[in-house]
């Protein structure tokens, strides 16, 4: 069974990022579990005085649940071309640790649009030494859209089996390696 670890880079309750990571946790393929990473809104900001000993219980959730899992799945909005700061407040605390060295790492887009934030993103997670899988493209266009619609947007057949193969692809790239 192959583990993964969904991670939503908004903090909004209506997040379409959010409801494109729980679409895919629910159409994962056979043989992978999907869950998601619920603790973003509770990290501390980081600060590498409280990492060892004074690592804060939610931080230490986070870096736990990165290092158990097979591999990482992010989907993250854009905020003034840039990655949102809770995402990067994430990964700061994850960058001193093993947690992310060699991790198997896969970006979503629930948004065209998200250009700026998903090469910066990219760019932070190639140099935490993340594996960034980049053969397959899982973008699901839900910008603007209100939840009812997100919601018939993600269980359409075509957005179903686009998930489940890109899921299954990232699948291939976590046993390859």
């Amino acid at each position: 069974m192959i583990d993964i670890l969904a991670i939503s880079g908004s903090l909004r309750a209506a997040s379409t990022n959010s409801a494109l990571l729980a679409s895919v946790a629910r159409n994962a393929p056979p043989g992978c579990t999907i869950s998601i990473y619920d603790g973003l809104g509770r990290l501390p900001i980081f600060n590498p005085d409280d990492e060892g000993e004074h690592t804060p219980p939610e931080a230490s959730r986070l870096i736990e649940a990165v290092t158990s899992a097979d591999g990482i799945i992010v989907s993250c909005p854009e905020y003034a071309h840039g990655v949102p700061g809770g995402m990067k407040n994430a990964l700061d605390w994850l960058v001193s640790r093993d947690a992310a060295v060699g991790k198997p790492a896969m970006l979503v887009h629930a948004s065209p649009r998200s250009l700026y934030a998903r090469a910066a993103l990219a760019e932070i997670m190639r140099t935490m030494s993340f594996a960034l899988y980049e053969d397959a493209l899982l973008e699901i266009a839900l910008l603007g859209k209100k939840p009812p619609e997100v919601e018939a947007i993600l269980a359409g057949p075509e957005n179903v089996l686009a998930m489940r193969e890109a899921v299954q692809a990232f699948v291939g790239f976590i046993q390859a390696r």
